[in-house]
């Protein structure tokens, strides 16, 4: 399990916390790899009835950890594909509800991984983005599938063609979020949630679950790969290497 990644339970739920502040909680292989094994466990384990997704240190994620993502696709794109892959399908076809709190920034899949919990909770001061045409790269995990779903093909335009920053209220109004916190009230909301549900009978809420979701699935894993396929081969693109390096550039400049 990575250091960065830390799981615990009680209550029947599984909280998987996402904790490297020194980056804004960005994510690499290893943390994928990490975050989908422990979805994995979880949907396997019967003292397990809900999920719970965070993120340490006022961040729930700003995303992908670029230089990783680029060092992969460098050296060995499987090495990138592989966890990756594996964290979308374990998320995207869970059959226990998946709940997350997000406090601060959500950025890129930060964003994107909640169109695929079940219910999303936010501080107040949360904010989401999907930049990837600003970098020069492309919508990812089922995104350019759900969003318009969820929104409408203009609003989900709007997002994914601008990658615009958005608050908790837009993102509430969107119905991305279920509700929205004061930031140090936000885990004890979510929790709370999660052991309600918890409690509930486990099967039925694993049905209507299925039900919800089952007439996408198809749908959904062939965008997935598809979208990745994108993604992967506008990492190599000249028009993306140049967003990526202005954007470390600017990043190392502001620290």
């Amino acid at each position: 399990m990575d250091p960065h990644i830390h799981v615990h339970g009680s209550d029947a739920v599984c909280e998987i916390e996402i904790r490297r502040p020194e980056t804004k909680n960005a994510l690499n292989t290893s943390m994928y790899a990490a975050m989908a094994e422990a979805i994995e466990q979880a949907e396997t384990d019967a003292t397990i009835r809900v999920l719970l997704l965070t993120g340490q240190s006022g961040f729930f994620t700003s995303g992908n950890d670029i230089q990783d993502f680029l060092k992969a696709v460098d050296v060995e794109p499987r090495a990138l594909l592989a966890p990756l892959r594996r964290f979308m399908q374990a998320l995207s076809t869970a059959r226990k509800p998946v709940l997350a709190a997000v406090s601060g920034h959500a950025i890129g899949i930060g964003t994107t991984m909640l169109l695929h919990c079940d219910l999303v909770y936010a501080s107040g001061s949360a904010q989401f983005s999907m930049p990837f045409t600003r970098l020069g790269l492309c919508p990812e995990f089922g995104s350019s599938l759900l969003l318009p779903r969820l929104t409408g093909y203009q609003q989900a335009a709007a997002l994914l063609l601008s990658g615009d920053m958005f608050d908790a209220q837009r993102a509430r109004e969107l119905g991305l979020v279920n509700e929205i916190s004061e930031t140090e009230q936000l885990l004890a909301l979510a929790r709370g949630k999660a052991r309600a549900l918890a409690q509930l009978p486990p099967e039925a809420i694993r049905l209507s679950k299925k039900l919800l979701k089952q007439h996408l699935e198809a749908a959904l894993a062939q965008r997935i790969d598809e979208e990745i396929t994108v993604f992967v081969e506008r990492l190599h693109s000249d028009e993306a290497r140049a967003a990526l390096a202005a954007f470390m550039n600017k990043s190392r400049s502001r620290s």
